[in-house]
């Protein structure tokens, strides 16, 4: 087992945290409670503060270029951070539809132009049973940078962890239905997904969080499991890193040349830990930027 050296920047009560992103405009780390609501940030210094507030279930966060977050949960929207602790207004990028089994959505990634990946899932998440094998399959959409929305992949179990390599040719994400890592070709020109395959089989946890290195590896999550494990471009384990918690839920590369590893964990359904963590940690390789996000701002609802 490999080694990180960890260190803890910060802990909640009973909660779950995901969807960590490095804004490198504020050298802040920005991180979602899913289950006690609430977008938080650390600076630099250590300072911890609510960026946006309530707001509950969220799997997924991208830094928009205009400021503020795209934010998934029961709906994908648009949300400036809070003014002196009020809200602000909520844009909708995709509304749930039960309809069409669009219940919730986890988590979601940005292309080199801003359009927006996100996974719908057809129950929610913090109700539901995830090893149900009865649970509905959900989908993947594409958000583009005119607001416009299309469905560019169906049949993913439980949609989780999502990114693109560097070049942008390869859209990996994580269905944790069936424990496996799915990569899809991409079309950098239309954002249209193509051939599917299985990049990784995971035989111990279930693949959540990922993030992607500058040599093109994928450093992926094992929530139950309390392991990251590095895979190189092919597919094959590299290191394997253990974490303090069972559920490690998600990573993102930031700080100085983005050598730094950020990792959030959650406690765990019934038999919760007491606490869940943000962790640093010095890597020996800088990870890929996430590209903002670029979708509409307008005052839509």
């Amino acid at each position: 087992m490999d080694k990180l050296n960890l260190q803890r920047l910060y802990a909640v009560e009973n909660g779950l945290l995901e969807g960590p992103r490095f804004d490198g405009r504020s050298g802040e780390l920005i991180f979602a409670d899913a289950r006690n609501g609430g977008v938080l940030s650390i600076a630099a210094n250590g300072t911890v503060k609510t960026v946006i507030a309530h707001r509950r279930g969220i799997g997924g966060i991208a830094l928009h270029h205009e400021g503020g977050c795209i934010v998934t949960g029961r709906n994908v929207a648009y949300k400036k951070l809070d003014v002196d602790g009020e809200a602000q207004p909520t844009i909708v990028l995709i509304e749930r539809d039960e309809k069409i089994n669009r219940v919730g959505f986890n988590d979601l990634t940005t292309d080199a132009r801003g359009r927006v990946y996100v996974g719908s899932m057809a129950f929610v998440a913090l109700e539901a049973d995830l090893d149900d094998p009865a649970l509905l399959a959900g989908a993947f959409w594409l958000i583009d940078t005119d607001g416009s929305v299309r469905r560019v992949a169906e049949e993913i179990r439980i949609t989780n962890g999502t990114a693109l390599s560097g070049d942008g040719r390869t859209l990996y994400l994580s269905d944790s239905g069936p424990r496996v890592v799915l990569a899809f070709d991409v079309d950098p020109e239309t954002g249209d997904l193509g051939k599917r395959s299985v990049f990784i089989e995971c035989k111990d946890g279930v693949p959540d969080g990922m993030a992607i290195a500058e040599d093109g590896s994928l450093w992926l999550t094992l929530a139950f499991a309390g392991k990251i494990i590095r895979y190189s471009a092919a597919g094959r384990p590299m290191q394997t890193f253990e974490v303090p918690n069972r559920m490690v839920t998600s990573l993102c590369f930031g700080g100085a040349e983005g050598r730094t590893l950020y990792v959030v964990t959650g406690t765990e359904g019934k038999n919760r830990q007491d606490k869940a963590y943000v962790y640093s940690a010095p890597v020996d390789i800088s990870g890929i930027s996430v590209p903002h996000a670029r979708t509409p701002t307008g005052d839509k609802r």
